[in-house]
């Protein structure tokens, strides 16, 4: 049965556009990450969950003190606690992604060799590559949730807009987990695999999680607004904060463009991997 389901799916693909590369199957490349999941170790999940808490609290209510309120740009001024608040939020959504996108792709890739084996069946590469994304995105979204969770009985929230700042976590954890997965899928040491790390933590110090970037002179502004984190810690900020603007539709749009080109980018590297 097993047999002949798939050449049904393969003789369904012939004469489509793409069939060489999406089959349909995405669910079931998902399917086989709740099941890895399952028997995987909670810890590494927890510890991703509790490091954005920990900074809440330390700087927020620990230095929060020294430095009182704070004006987010538009809007009127909030104690640090609610100003670092969406950054953190912002900041875990893309940890989530980027931790199930990058290193855990690149042992896929390089020792796993499970790759290999899903394009053997009747899978493509396209629904290898989303399934791996989404699965990543999950990631970010149930680290966004719990940390949600945790600033609302606060008082960190103080506009129902916040309600919006779930979805556009999943933008954001969608975007990340694209293009950490594109990026993992040239790496070939795990040497060349750390400079995902010194990449991301500049970018989260610099990208105004914790202070207005308008501190660093106008061209570091620029440079700071062509990060993704910026564009993230914007969003969430002000769908927290309640400012509502068409601005924030430009960050929803910048992410578009990174799921697309992530997405692209990687089916199109998988199919030279392993569709030789």
């Amino acid at each position: 049965m097993i047999i002949d389901s798939a050449v049904a799916i393969a003789q369904r693909r012939v004469g489509r556009r793409g069939e060489q590369y999406f089959a349909g199957r995405t669910g079931a490349v998902i399917e086989r990450s709740i099941i890895a999941f399952k028997s995987s170790n909670w810890i590494v999940v927890l510890t991703g969950f509790v490091e954005p808490v920990l900074f809440l609290f330390a700087f927020g209510y620990g230095i929060g003190e020294l430095i009182g309120t704070v004006a987010p740009g538009q809007g009127p001024e909030v104690t640090y606690a609610m100003y670092i608040a969406p950054g953190l939020l912002a900041t875990s959504a893309m940890n989530g992604a980027i931790y199930d996108s990058t290193w855990n792709v690149f042992f896929k890739i390089k020792h796993g060799r499970l790759y290999q084996s899903m394009l053997a069946t009747s899978l493509g590469t396209l629904d290898v590559a989303l399934g791996e994304i989404i699965w990543a995105l999950f990631r970010g979204l149930i680290y966004s949730i719990g940390f949600m969770a945790i600033v609302t009985p606060l008082g960190l929230v103080t506009s129902w807009w916040a309600i919006a700042a779930i979805p556009a976590a999943v933008i954001i954890a969608f975007a990340f987990s694209a293009v950490g997965m594109a990026i993992t899928s040239y790496m070939k040491t795990y040497q060349q695999m750390d400079l995902i790390n010194v990449v991301l933590l500049p970018m989260f110090l610099f990208s105004g999680s914790f202070y207005p970037i308008t501190v660093f002179p106008e061209w570091i502004q620029a440079v700071i607004q062509a990060l993704p984190l910026w564009h993230a810690i914007e969003l969430v900020r002000g769908l927290m904060l309640g400012n509502i603007t068409a601005g924030l539709l430009t960050h929803v749009l910048y992410f578009m463009v990174m799921i697309l080109i992530g997405t692209a980018l990687t089916t199109k590297r998988l199919t030279a991997l392993f569709m030789k």
